[in-house]
């Protein structure tokens, strides 16, 4: 007996998701690179979609997002009964946990993958499982051999982050086949937009021919509308029914509705961002690299710098602050020695090459 309400065992297990900082004290202009956001913002159709919205905030929005899964379906031609939308990806990730995921289950994720799924596996009861990755990617054996009778989850981001490396999607295919038929292949795809290698798939056709597997998307980096929280998630009926009596009645706002179908018909605005991700992405890499600063080959609109140690790092990063260019620290994916910088505008990245350069006491 305790003299104050407890939560639930293993809530108090979770370390808390730290958000990429958005400030630089004392500086007078700041370049916030810390949370791989696009730095061309949002297309102008979601803007207007989004004011046009604005009227109306008296009014709940339609309940199941239909008119954006609609939208969704049309662009990617899948059937709009299938889709799931939620207030980010991050939203459905938990709500997979929610549905599938008790006492004692176990949900397994790679060394290095996104913080939300120990969180929303320990949010459960459940048990985080902790994969080994070579060389920064994900290794379907590695995952493979962890898999027990307890095993109920299996989240792959793909491409990952915050490392931006990648598995090809016959490595996908390998890593299903070798999974029991009641395990759920979480595939988070939130970067597929910026990924151009011919080996890479998104998990769509996965989904379309499997039982056990769901691929979930985000609005929040390529189409620039991380501020309204949207994300979505196709999967096979019997989960997105699953998912549907769990969720929020009106998890989505209606804002955000009206921003996300215009964004995702927006073809041109999206490929302007992915022209721009693809050009500067390689410049960092080499830029970066030229340095003598070991660069994790990314796919998607980010870039992991390895330093000497995590001091090193640490000082980097202070030393990044004081000139306005914020990156993110990742010490919490167990990557101290490591900066990651979301690819930003011209400037931003010319100045952090300089930077790190001066830093480094080194000519650009």
């Amino acid at each position: 007996m305790t003299n104050r309400p407890q939560p639930r065992p293993g809530v108090l297990d979770i370390a808390p998701y730290i958000p990429g900082k958005s400030t630089a004290p004392g500086v007078d202009k700041v370049f916030k690179l810390s949370s791989n956001e696009t730095p061309l913002g949002p297309g102008e159709n979601a803007i207007a979609a989004y004011k046009q919205a604005g009227a109306h905030l008296e009014d709940y929005p339609e309940g199941s997002s239909l008119a954006l899964r609609e939208a969704i379906g049309g662009v990617f031609g899948l059937d709009p009964a299938r889709i799931v939308c939620g207030a980010g990806s991050d939203d459905l990730l938990n709500l997979i946990a929610r549905a599938y995921l008790t006492d004692g289950d176990e949900a397994i994720h790679t060394a290095h993958g996104f913080l939300v799924y120990p969180i929303a596996t320990l949010g459960t009861g459940a048990k985080p499982v902790v994969a080994a990755e070579t060389e920064f990617t994900a290794d379907v054996d590695a995952i493979l051999k962890l898999v027990t009778p307890k095993t109920k989850v299996v989240f792959l981001a793909n491409p990952n982050n915050p490392t931006g490396t990648y598995i090809p999607f016959d490595e996908v295919k390998r890593l299903h086949r070798g999974l029991p038929a009641n395990v759920l292949l979480v595939l988070d795809a939130a970067y597929a937009e910026y990924v151009s290698r011919n080996d890479y798939e998104s998990g769509i056709e996965l989904v379309a021919t499997s039982e056990n597997v769901v691929m979930t998307r985000t609005f929040s980096k390529i189409y620039g509308l991380a501020a309204l929280r949207l994300g979505w998630m196709v999967g096979p009926a019997h989960v997105i029914d699953a998912i549907n009596r769990i969720r929020g009645p009106f998890n989505v706002n209606a804002p955000a509705i009206a921003a996300g179908i215009a964004a995702i018909r927006d073809s041109a605005h999206v490929e302007r961002s992915r022209e721009h991700n693809t050009k500067w992405l390689a410049w960092l890499t080499e830029e970066i690299a030229k340095l003598g600063i070991k660069v994790t080959p990314s796919v998607a609109n980010f870039v992991l710098m390895h330093f000497a140690d995590a001091k090193t790092a640490a000082d980097a990063n202070a030393f990044l602050m004081k000139r306005g260019l914020v990156l993110r620290q990742v010490s919490a994916y167990h990557l101290p020695n490591c900066l990651r910088m979301t690819v930003g505008s011209e400037e931003a990245n010319k100045l952090v090459v300089n930077a790190l350069a001066e830093f480094l006491g080194k000519k650009a």
